[in-house]
Order: C-alpha cells, then structure tokens, then sequence
C-alpha cells in the first residue's frame, strides 16, 4: 500500500510540473512577441533598445520581468521534473517519451537562456560571448562550422546578434513549445495506463483474498475415536 501510495505521489509531482513547464513555455513565448515589437536586434540599437522597452513603453518593465521570470523558471523546473521522475523509478521503457522529450526540453530552456543573455548586447554578454565562442569552436569536427553559422562567418556583430535573435525566437522557443506538450501528453497516457494496470492487478487479487478469508472461517476437522468430528455437523 505505502508503494503504490509513493507512486501515485511522485506520478502527480511529474504530472504538475509537466503543466508548469507548459504553462512556462507559453508565458515567455507571450511576453516574448509583445517585447519583439520593440526589439531591434542591430549592434547599434540592441542596447537602446532594451533601455526603452523598460523605462518607455508602457508595462515594457514588466513584460520584461515575465519575460526573465519564465525563462529562469522553465529552466528550475525542467530540472526539478527529471529529478522527480528519477526519484519515481520511471526510467523503465514506457516512459521513454516522457524522458527524452524531458531531457531536450531542458537543453532547450538553457539553449533559450544563453541565447536571450547576448540578445541585450552588453559588455558582459559580448565578452562572455567571445569566450564561449572559442570553446565551441574547439568542438571536435562541428566546431568551427557551428562557430561560423553562430557568427555568419564573420566576427561577432549585428549578424551574429540577428543570428541568435532568430535562434531564440523562431526556433528554440517553439520547440521548447512542443517539447513541454509532447512531455505533458506522454505522462498523461502513462499515468492513464499505469492507472488501468493496476485496477486489474487489485480485481484479480480480490477473489484470492476473498476465498482465503472463507477458508479461514472453515471449522477444522478433528479425528475421534476412529471418526471425523465437524464442529457445526457433530460426529461422523
């Protein structure tokens, strides 16, 4: 009983955070397009920019906030579904939707973040990203070919930034999108089967408890003087 109780605890702990990962996903998509309004992804503009949004438009301050506060958090709990997943033992092959769907929405949710990081284009974004583009260009065999299409083969620039403004708005975020969906229904249907599996494991116990109950309310049987005494037919 206390197994099939943890069960069920850890199947709704993965279940709502299916639903806030998509729930997420829909707000930074949101809040995402009412900031691309006002964005404009040039080395010249990108800073200006954000500045306005936030000190200009009206609620550009918040939307903004939603906006970060949705994507640090699709990251938080995308992490936080893996874990309850593994602390639930569903690692098994019925799961392995929920899993994989999983594990990319997560690379997808820091794919997200590090692109939204340099999209604000300050000192501290572009110098990160300088660095972080000399360590994926030491990737064996891709790394100088996605360096490039990072960049647009050249430095880093307003192609580069036009690049993973793309990258993050068109891309990354509608496969977050579909990701957290696919996820969603994954366990839903798991749950739903688990759910029918065991309502046939308890139908097929019951009539074995029921008869072993009936058995242990039998009289027993008792040998005298030659013959068999019942305690509710007399002697035999």
């Amino acid at each position: 009983m206390d197994n099939i109780r943890y069960s069920f605890i850890v199947r709704r702990l993965a279940t709502l955070c299916a639903i806030a990962t998509l729930t997420l996903c829909f707000l930074a998509a949101t809040s995402g397009v009412l900031l691309a309004f006002y964005y404009s992804p040039s080395t010249s503009e990108a800073f200006a920019s954000i500045k306005r949004i936030s000190t200009e438009v009206p609620n550009g301050w918040l939307i903004r906030s939603l906006h970060d506060i949705a994507g640090n958090g699709l990251i938080i709990v995308s992490l936080v579904q893996i874990v309850v997943m593994f602390l639930g033992r569903q690692f098994r092959l019925g799961w392995l939707t929920a899993w994989i769907s999983g594990i990319f929405l997560t690379l997808s949710a820091i794919a997200l973040s590090w692109t939204a990081m340099n999209l604000e284009w300050t000192q501290t974004g572009y110098w990160r990203l300088t660095l972080e583009l000399g360590i994926i260009e030491s990737i064996p065999a891709i790394g100088h070919s996605l360096r490039e299409f990072l960049t647009g083969g050249q430095g880093i620039g307003t192609i580069t930034l036009q690049h993973l403004f793309t990258l993050h708005s068109y891309v990354l975020s509608i496969v977050a999108t579909i990701l957290s969906i696919i996820h969603l229904v994954g366990l839903l249907i798991q749950e739903r089967q688990e759910k029918q599996l065991q309502a046939l494991a308890l139908e097929t116990e019951t009539p074995t408890t029921s008869q072993q109950n009936q058995s242990d309310l039998t009289p027993p049987s008792l040998e005298i003087n030659g013959g068999q005494f019942n305690s509710s037919q007399g002697i035999a």
